[in-house]
């Protein structure tokens, strides 16, 4: 249940009140930004809720039972907001959202209102519109481990075991030219051609500045790279812009065993039997059906 302060529902319970919306969107990046739907910009909790923002949300609508709650944000795009760039290279996906209800006269009659998640995003031409899921939609989420043939670790993650950062996994570029889709950088390292498929590219400046993305194919020769990516990034890519890239994996025990030589650490089941094995019949011609191991 919300609790009010005596001032402050004494100003709610008044015919003419003095409140207004504010926002704290902290997204994964460590990024924090205010706004505010008031007319000037507000200061509490050592944040600055900005103004003129175009920013508004909707209440969350919930129910009983563990159903998520769901409301909308939506906002103008704006360089010194919240940019257009920023949402494609998805800055603000699974943002954290707080809405707060604020005296504007006095900033510490405030209350906060909820706390939700930045989901699905759609963008129109000058505008955009986002999805808040409550914190109950963390029980549609897949829980405990799947059983499958490839791996369903991340590669750097804490069951993988890698540090992406250690010598021979990553490398730091500048880009030389992105023409045609492809973009020509200039690394630190020499990798094999194909080392870096399906790894992350990074920049660390420039227009799309922790902007993440996937890279699919790379190929070098000397320390010259040339990748392509399986979605642009929102900037423009210019020669000069740093970026950081890691190895890739796809998650087969092959892969696992001969690139990183981290089988131990394989989080798949590369002999769990297939559908071909369920239908499969008894026959001269096939292997023994007998109950035993199919890898001998």
């Amino acid at each position: 249940m919300l609790s009010l302060s005596p001032s402050m529902q004494a100003k709610l319970d008044q015919r003419a009140t003095t409140f207004c919306h504010c926002w704290r969107v902290a997204r994964n990046d460590a990024t924090v930004k205010g706004f505010t739907d008031h007319d000037r910009d507000l200061t509490f909790n050592d944040m600055t809720f900005r103004a003129n923002t175009g920013l508004s949300a909707s209440q969350l609508e919930s129910s009983l039972g563990f159903a998520p709650g769901t409301g909308e944000a939506a906002g103008a795009l704006s360089d010194e907001s919240l940019s257009e760039t920023d949402l494609l290279n998805g800055l603000y996906d699974s943002a954290s959202v707080e809405t707060w209800l604020v005296d504007w006269t006095n900033v510490t009659d405030r209350a906060l209102l909820d706390i939700a998640t930045i989901g699905e995003i759609r963008r129109g031409e000058n505008a955009f519109s986002a999805e808040l899921r409550s914190s109950a939609h963390v029980f549609d989420q897949q829980q405990g481990r799947a059983f499958q043939r490839s791996c369903s670790a991340d590669f750097g993650d804490t069951r993988c075991g890698l540090d992406v950062m250690a010598p021979g996994f990553h490398a730091t570029g500048v880009v030389a030219a992105f023409v045609g889709g492809a973009i020509d950088i200039d690394l630190s390292e020499t990798f094999d051609s194909g080392f870096l498929t399906g790894g992350a590219l990074i920049f660390t400046s420039g227009a799309n500045q922790n902007a993440r993305l996937t890279m699919k194919s790379h190929r070098q020769e000397n320390l010259r790279a040339s990748v392509t990516l399986w979605t642009p990034p929102g900037g423009v890519i210019i020669a000069g812009d740093a970026v950081l890239m890691t190895a890739g994996c796809d998650k087969s025990p092959t892969t696992c065993r001969t690139k990183f030589a981290n089988i131990v650490n394989f989080r798949g089941f590369p002999h769990m039997p297939g559908n071909d094995r369920v239908i499969a019949y008894p026959s001269a011609l096939a292997p023994a059906m007998d109950g035993g191991s199919f890898f001998k």
